[in-house]
């Protein structure tokens, strides 16, 4: 809502309006930054041990399918009823959830009413017990790991191409692929749409192979396959001839990066256990620190070496993440040091 009461021309210079959405941008990310945290820490409170992707795919499915309608409903919004009106009306969603997570959520599983003995123990088994640490310990500790520092940093590089169809795929579609604005809007949605099915089937598919062959490659599988496939398609739709087999095959791209969010999170909880939301808040920066990278160089790039090359580097992120997962050992958790 903040963002359409910003001032503009002639109250504010062009430099003075930039400033000020950043600062309104810097505040929503602040706003934003504990989200998926808590979430995961809820996740690794409320599951079984083995259990944690396919929930955390799951909470990534509900972002893509969130940004999917934001593409074609913002865009309408904004032809409709204007660019500072779109924020108005699609504000209350946020105050909604806040209202229901409040009203339903719980810390701990033994403070819900739904939650029987049964599912307690279910929860409870295969868990180190707490020791009794001070958080400044705790989070010094963390950083410290190899194995937390070598998933940011793989993190960093699966949000890097994230963050290239985060910021900037719908200004492709228009200034590359010659869309409309409300096509545009409409093909923007395809990579969430994909990225929701996928998020889901990648989380799905760790818990199985986490229990079928074990932790280690049961997160590795499914994170280096989504990685290298990602850089795979992102490669093949920048060279694609059609538009439209363009956007199919960056819908693809962005689906395969979706598949190692479930591996990202859970490995992080079974490295991190009960200290599983410092240890995500430093994935999660990881993460942003990805977006810090592509979405100002992207623009950069376009003005040196065209469209066609910028978004390429994407490619060579995705297989540096990957690379480095063949050195991440989930199964050798934080506690055991």
């Amino acid at each position: 809502t903040t963002t359409g009461w910003l001032p503009g021309r002639p109250l504010l210079s062009g430099a003075g309006a930039l400033a000020t959405l950043v600062a309104v941008r810097f505040l929503m990310g602040a706003a934003q930054a504990p989200v998926f945290p808590v979430t995961a820490a809820s996740i690794e409170t409320w599951f079984p041990r083995l259990g944690w992707a396919l929930p955390n795919g799951l909470l990534s499915t509900g972002l893509t399918l969130g940004a999917a309608a934001t593409s074609p409903v913002v865009a309408w919004l904004m032809v409709t009823v204007g660019w500072r009106a779109s924020f108005y009306w699609t504000a209350p969603a946020a105050f909604l959830v806040v209202a229901l997570w409040w009203w339903y959520a719980r810390d701990d599983p033994s403070a819900h009413p739904g939650a029987n003995a049964a599912e307690r123990a279910l929860i409870a088994a295969d868990r180190p017990p707490e020791n009794g640490e001070l958080r400044a310990e705790v989070v010094r500790r963390l950083l410290r790991d190899r194995n937390v520092l070598l998933l940011s940093l793989s993190y960093l590089c699966m949000n890097y191409v994230f963050y290239i169809f985060f910021s900037w795929f719908y200004t492709y579609l228009i200034e590359v692929r010659k869309f409309g604005l409300l096509e545009g809007g409409l093909y923007g949605a395809l990579p969430w749409l994909a990225g929701a099915v996928c998020a889901t089937l990648g989380g799905a598919a760790c818990d199985r192979l986490c229990r079928r062959i074990g932790p280690r490659w049961g997160c590795r599988a499914p994170a280096i396959a989504g990685l290298v496939l990602a850089g795979g398609f992102l490669l093949a739709g920048v060279l694609a001839a059609d538009p439209r087999v363009a956007v199919l095959i960056l819908s693809i791209c962005f689906g395969c990066t979706q598949l190692t969010e479930g591996s990202y999170w859970a490995g992080m909880s079974l490295v991190a256990g009960r200290h599983t939301s410092p240890a995500t808040g430093i994935l999660n920066t990881g993460g942003n620190l990805g977006g810090v990278i592509s979405t100002p160089i992207i623009p950069v790039l376009v003005e040196r070496i065209g469209w066609g090359p910028s978004l390429a580097t994407g490619t060579l992120f995705a297989l540096a993440g990957a690379a480095l997962w063949l050195l991440v050992e989930v199964d050798r958790p934080l506690a055991a040091e």
